[in-house]
Order: structure tokens, then C-alpha cells, then sequence
């Protein structure tokens, strides 16, 4: 759970600009999208095995070394 303290003289927009730095930076908003709504197992084996041969293919273009993601993003069980 995110929480400050805000500081003697400190303005609200500032304590509320560090809140949000802070809550982006433990990952409250994506494990709150994560868990928004259930994906069946089946549905979620389907969407990584689809992940998996986008990046296969990627890797079989004209640079294989050169991948700008190797891991599934955030999202790959969302549609």
C-alpha cells in the first residue's frame, strides 16, 4: 500500500505528485489490472502460446539478435 507523509509546508499538488510517483513505482495500477477480471486457464495458455510465436517470428526477421522484447508484456493474458 502506497503511503507518505506530507511534509510542514508542503503543498498538496506536490504530496500528490510524489503519492503517484510512488504508486506507479510499486505497480498498484497493474496488479489491480491484472486482477480485474478472470481468464480461464485454457484462455490464458492460448494467449501466451500466441505471444510466444509472435516472438518467434520477430526472431526469424532480418536481425534475430536484436529483439526489443524478450518478455511477455504486462498484459498478455488481456485482450
Amino acid at each position: 500500500m502506497a503511503e507518505i507523509q506530507i511534509h510542514d509546508g508542503e503543498s498538496i499538488e506536490s504530496a500528490l505528485r510524489r503519492f503517484k510517483r510512488k504508486v506507479q513505482q510499486e505497480d498498484i495500477i497493474k496488479e489491480v489490472k491484472k486482477h480485474s477480471f478472470y481468464v480461464k486457464p485454457g484462455e490464458r495458455k492460448r494467449l501466451k502460446q500466441a505471444w510466444l510465436e509472435s516472438v518467434a517470428a520477430k526472431r526469424s526477421g532480418a536481425n534475430p539478435l536484436k529483439t526489443e522484447n524478450d518478455r511477455p508484456p504486462e498484459n498478455w493474458w488481456h485482450t
